[in-house]
């Protein structure tokens, strides 16, 4: 058989043929006087197991480990991890289908795709209708979905006091106010310690440290979601609490 004729048989790609013959998968058969590979019965059944064995997921290096040990023991111990792989797959996705269930259960206006700590905190529930809350809900929802519903629980000894909507008015206000607003360094202070250090500590715990924040840049974009003035606000209160952890942090070294 020539190159096309088995791949047609076996069901592959002359080009997949190539790649397994330049990376030493398979061995290349034996050519004619007029420079054409030659392919026979073996070379078939092995590129039949190669496609079997790809088509289970195994990567092409557990491949060649698998032909190379004829007597089958060590395809049971890949297929077995792979088993355990494929089981670790499944219960992530269980787990990112049920966070969107939840997201979605409910979604209306009203923001009932939301955990109940969020909706209420950040101005989903009747009578609220503050734009930069309806920001940050989209802010903290990233944060949730990536986290679990501790992240949720961290905020809620926020949910219901009704300073922290008269301060997302105050933060409204300057959606066209100038970077140098007089405004702006004493709302920062204001929102800083709006945050209770049990908010603060919960959500340092719950928010995985590989997570969104922790990606180059993710900072800036944020505050760029904001108006000018809004972001010179947001700066304050980041540095206002990372203030505050370090300050902690350093009463706990030296108590």
């Amino acid at each position: 058989m020539r190159i096309g004729e088995i791949a047609a048989l076996v069901g592959v790609t002359s080009r997949a043929i190539r790649h397994y013959h330049h990376i030493g998968l398979l061995p290349e058969p034996g050519r004619r006087a007029n420079g054409y590979r030659v392919y026979g019965v073996r070379d078939a059944v092995a590129l039949a197991r190669i496609r079997r064995l790809t088509e289970l997921g195994l990567a092409l290096d557990e491949v060649r480990d698998v032909l190379a040990d004829d007597d089958g023991r060590e395809l049971a111990d890949i297929l077995v991890e792979l088993d355990a792989d494929l089981a670790r797959q499944e219960r992530e996705i269980r787990e990112r289908r049920r966070r969107l269930a939840r997201l979605l259960d409910g979604a209306s206006d009203t923001g009932k795709s939301l955990p109940h700590a969020l909706a209420e905190l950040l101005g989903t529930a009747p009578g609220i209708g503050s734009p930069t809350a309806a920001r940050d809900r989209e802010h903290l929802v990233l944060l949730n979905t990536v986290t679990d519903d501790a992240f949720s629980g961290a905020l809620r000894p926020l949910t219901g006091d009704p300073g922290v909507y008269a301060l997302y008015e105050r933060l409204d206000a300057l959606a066209g106010a100038a970077v140098d607003d007089p405004r702006i360094a004493p709302l920062a202070a204001a929102l800083a310690a709006a945050v209770p250090d049990e908010v603060l500590n919960g959500v340092l715990t719950t928010v995985p440290p590989d997570g969104p924040a922790a990606v180059p840049g993710f900072g800036e974009a944020l505050l760029d979601d904001y108006a000018p003035a809004q972001a010179e606000v947001m700066r304050g209160v980041m540095a206002a609490l990372a203030a505050r952890v370090a300050g902690r942090a350093a009463e706990r070294g030296t108590g």
